[in-house]
């Protein structure tokens, strides 16, 4: 990989008793990477500890986790991406395998977190995360084993056509869903995953945290999928209007008489919202169609990880050096 820019990005937000340990362990996997240390206001000693763990620190002033992934990807500049969080619960050691798997021609790689006899998972969480993968693996029909993984890497095309809006925990969703719509190809790495070390403290909350993640998935399916959310609803509120009709329909053909005129009109305003719900949904997909297709030009802008890294040779590399020198880009896959 010589040759090759790799960034670790690390937000924390009062993780002075752990973040030192990720700096060191990053930096012995990955020795010619650069650690890059996001605070968010952090009240405690996490500033200094990134610092004197050889770190470059940067601080981000508006709260929340998907806040810090923006600017981390907005400011840091490399050709591969190594994210994770700075509690110490993700093996350091595997970072070299997501890189590899970047390198590889995956656009994101996700480490998938496994843990030995429930270790590392609070009470409810392994459920949770069980119960929102599979949903979502529905909601878009693709596969996937754990979608609120903090332990990613990324190639620098997903990195900068990736247009964050989560201000929170559910930027991993984000992160998911952006992939599975550009139809890059991803790969999953599994990984051991540890509890916090004594005196750390997680900042997610079960239950709120779970339902804003809910609430993301919903939001980005009605955007991302607009002809199947709409049309969902359409075809509820059309079987709704049809149990009630068929009733009213029966009694008019042997009376000639429709004796529950409220029904009726219930009936029809239910015909009506289906009809405007499926004409929403043709609009809204016209609409989705251009904002993907101005995602994918924005990806296919920016270059994948060079391939010659891929083949190492003496032959190659003196290619990749006469490259080098005959250009004024200061990366030779370019």
């Amino acid at each position: 990989m010589d040759g090759l820019r790799v960034a670790v990005l690390v937000p924390c937000f009062n993780e002075e008793a752990t973040v030192a340990q990720v700096v060191v362990g990053m930096k012995s996997a990955l020795p010619t990477a650069e650690i890059h240390v996001f605070d968010n206001n952090s009240t405690d000693a996490t500033v200094e500890q990134a610092g004197q763990a050889g770190a470059v620190v940067h601080r981000v002033g508006r709260r929340g986790k998907g806040n810090v992934v923006r600017r981390q990807f907005s400011d840091v500049e490399a050709d591969v991406y190594v994210l994770v969080d700075g509690d110490a619960t993700y093996h350091a050691a595997s970072a070299p395998a997501l890189v590899a798997e970047v390198v590889a021609g995956n656009d994101m790689v996700v480490g998938v977190r496994e843990s030995s006899g429930g270790v590392g998972y609070r009470p409810g969480h392994a459920f949770g995360n069980r119960l929102l993968t599979t949903f979502l693996s529905r909601l878009f029909g693709h596969p996937c084993r754990d979608i609120l993984s903090g332990y990613r890497a990324f190639s620098r095309r997903f990195v900068k056509s990736f247009p964050a809006h989560s201000s929170g925990f559910e930027i991993e969703t984000e992160l998911t869903v952006h992939a599975l719509e550009l139809r890059m190809p991803v790969a999953e790495v599994d990984t051991p995953y540890v509890d916090r070390p004594e005196g750390s403290v997680s900042k997610l909350n079960t239950w709120s945290d779970g339902a804003r993640i809910l609430r993301t998935m919903l939001r980005l399916f009605s955007s991302e999928r607009p002809m199947a959310f709409y049309g969902t609803i359409a075809a509820v509120l059309s079987v709704v209007a049809l149990a009630l009709c068929i009733p009213l329909a029966v009694t008019y053909l042997d009376t000639g008489l429709v004796p529950r005129f409220p029904t009726l009109i219930l009936a029809v305003s239910l015909v009506v919202l289906a009809s405007m719900s499926a004409l929403i949904g043709i609009v809204i997909d016209a609409v989705a169609r251009g904002r993907r297709e101005l995602k994918t030009m924005a990806y296919l802008q920016v270059p994948a990880p060079c391939r010659e890294l891929r083949v190492p040779g003496p032959v190659i590399q003196e290619r990749m050096t006469a490259r080098f020198a005959n250009t004024n880009h200061g990366n030779a896959c370019r």
